[in-house]
């Protein structure tokens, strides 16, 4: 087929231009962009394939994606830019029509017939594109079937929107450096990452709204637990509040789903019309759970999508296309959900693998008109909290790293956090839920945080959901301050004007598990106001109390030494 007769009529991003003036001037054999998630990497893809194409340097193009999904997505999107990709080839026969530039394949087809690819490839002059290329490394027959099948390619672009992988296999066709401590690290030959996109306007600011509240549980043993998402806990019950927060029985995930709702509301009366929310579910059961909760709430019906459904990515486009408020997948994070219009997220899973974070986070952050923001609402775990505070850093692929520790930027654990489980494991069994209730915890931003406890329906968590949806990043910085500031004065002010104490009428004694509630909470207040005064983690202040009274994590201290710590931190 002839060359598309116009490269292309989309204006470039400045990076965009940047990226593709160097690729140009140099002509290099292969070349990898790394550019963060809604930064625009297909656009620069095929604005190269356009170019090689129009110049004859290439007859054909090959781009290679991690699903189906993604492979249809990237040739809608080729179409539209004048260049016809066959996403319909299949091994199994392996003629196209001639009216077609090239095709769309995922890895796992190439790994199924390497010497047919390779075939292809020595046939015409041929740009090979490599999106998400760090899938490549995903299992050594991958890699070498990626080799075996695109080293007679005469261009090859590999491109990647989050992360390397956290293990020694080695991405095919990308250049690594040796470090002086004897590792390798991957050279990009141009990245852009969140921050660059961020200061640039690109991708849109995203605000945390982090959730936290009293989970109680029993174990198979017969003894209840009640525990406050966010404090130091065990890795079992952070696991198991955590888990209890998400139940669609108790009253954490429709008092978070509400508030989400509110979010979402506010953007679209206030410059975000279209404005979209995605709730990120485990499995299906709580998926259909979830989409009843939101049917109430809302008094529509969400769109809901499994990922063993066939019309899964029918649903996702129709929801694109149209201004429904929300959806709910089933993880499906790295399976392709691109609806630019979505701008409040749920994140509603246990999943906590950095890499799988950073893809369903990539979901909200495209910005099409200047100042849109997106809000995530997470609970307030940890881990978490971490992975927010930590959204601008950028990482590369290491080799030979000593004494390796999966960190979660691997696929495997992506792939096993994308899973669906819908029957009881042994975890599902161990314990079982008996409610959990909610509050707004604090608010992160630009890796600070903002805010105190907050009551659900509150007029202080009104103050946050109520931000303006058309903001500039130095304006939600200025404004989430000014919130704090005038919380934190409102607080004081309510303390100093309280009455004094009234002679306690005769009332039921407290039982130990309220007087333990009462305790909890009042020790949380604090080490929020703390953390406001000192910029130290929530979870630091918790533990440097331990380690000055002694004693257990706050889920399973005494009265006594709550009161103890309570004390003390009003001493500090």
């Amino acid at each position: 087929m002839s060359a598309p007769q116009v490269v292309s009529t989309r204006p470039l991003r400045a990076w965009q231009r940047r990226a593709l003036t160097k690729y140009l001037a140099s002509g290099p054999k292969d070349f990898l962009a790394v550019a963060t998630p809604g930064a625009g990497k297909t656009t620069f893809g095929l604005r190269v394939a356009a170019e090689l194409l129009a110049d004859r340097t290439v007859e054909a193009v090959t781009i290679v994606a991690p699903t189906e999904h993604l492979k249809h997505q990237w040739a809608k999107a080729a179409a539209e830019a004048g260049i016809a990709i066959d996403s319909n080839f299949r091994n199994t026969n392996a003629v196209t029509s001639r009216d077609y530039h090239g095709v769309a394949v995922t890895y796992a087809q190439v790994a199924a017939h390497p010497t047919l690819h390779r075939v292809r490839t020595e046939n015409r002059k041929t740009l090979v594109l490599l999106d998400e290329v760090h899938h490549g490394g995903d299992a050594k027959s991958w890699g070498d079937a990626i080799r075996e099948a695109f080293t007679p390619a005469t261009r090859r672009l590999s491109l990647t929107g989050t992360p390397f992988r956290s293990d020694d296999s080695p991405i095919p066709f990308i250049s690594y450096e040796h470090a002086a401590d004897g590792t390798q690290r991957s050279r990009s030959d141009h990245a852009y990452g969140y921050a660059d996109a961020l200061r640039d306007g690109v991708v849109r600011p995203v605000i945390f709204l982090a959730y936290s509240g009293e989970a109680h549980w029993r174990t198979s043993a017969g003894e209840e637990f009640v525990a406050r998402l966010g404090e130091p806990l065990t890795q079992e019950q952070t696991a198991r509040a955590w888990r209890t927060a998400l139940d669609p029985t108790g009253e954490w995930m429709p008092s978070v789903l509400m508030a989400a709702d509110k979010r979402l509301t506010q953007l679209r009366a206030n410059g975000i019309p279209d404005a979209g929310g995605l709730v990120i579910a485990t499995d299906q059961t709580v998926a259909k759970a979830y989409a009843e909760i939101l049917k109430r709430v809302t008094g529509h019906d969400a769109t809901l999508v499994l990922s063993d459904d066939p019309k899964a990515s029918g649903r996702i486009a129709e929801f694109a296309a149209t201004t429904e408020r929300w959806m709910i997948a089933v993880r499906m994070v790295s399976e392709g959900v691109d609806v630019p219009r979505l701008a409040v997220g749920v994140y509603a899973t246990s999943a906590s693998t950095p890499l799988y974070f950073a893809q369903a986070i990539g979901r909200f952050v495209r910005s099409r008109a200047k100042g849109e923001t997106a809000s995530v609402f997470l609970p307030s775990v940890p881990v978490l909290l971490g992975l927010a505070s930590e959204l601008e850093q950028q990482r590369d692929h290491i080799l030979g790293k000593p004494h390796r520790e999966k960190d979660g930027w691997d696929d495997e654990l992506l792939a096993q956090a994308n899973q669906t489980k819908d029957e009881e494991g042994e975890e599902d069994r161990a314990f079982t839920v008996l409610g959990a209730s909610a509050e707004l915890d604090q608010v992160i931003y630009d890796g600070s945080s903002f805010g105190t406890a907050a009551h659900v329906g509150s007029e202080e968590e009104q103050e946050y959901l109520g931000l303006p949806g058309l903001l500039a990043p130095d304006q939600v910085r200025a404004l989430l301050r000014q919130r704090q500031e005038k919380q934190l004065v409102e607080a004081s002010k309510r303390k100093a004007d309280a009455p004094a104490p009234a002679a306690p009428a005769v009332t039921r004694p407290a039982s130990v598990q309220e007087q333990l509630a009462t305790l909890r909470k009042e020790l949380n207040t604090l080490v929020a106001m703390h953390h406001h005064r000192t910029k130290k983690p929530h979870g630091k202040i918790h533990n440097q109390l331990r380690e000055y009274c002694g004693g257990p994590p706050t889920a399973m201290a005494s009265i006594e030494q709550l009161e103890e710590r309570i004390a003390t931190l009003r001493s500090w």
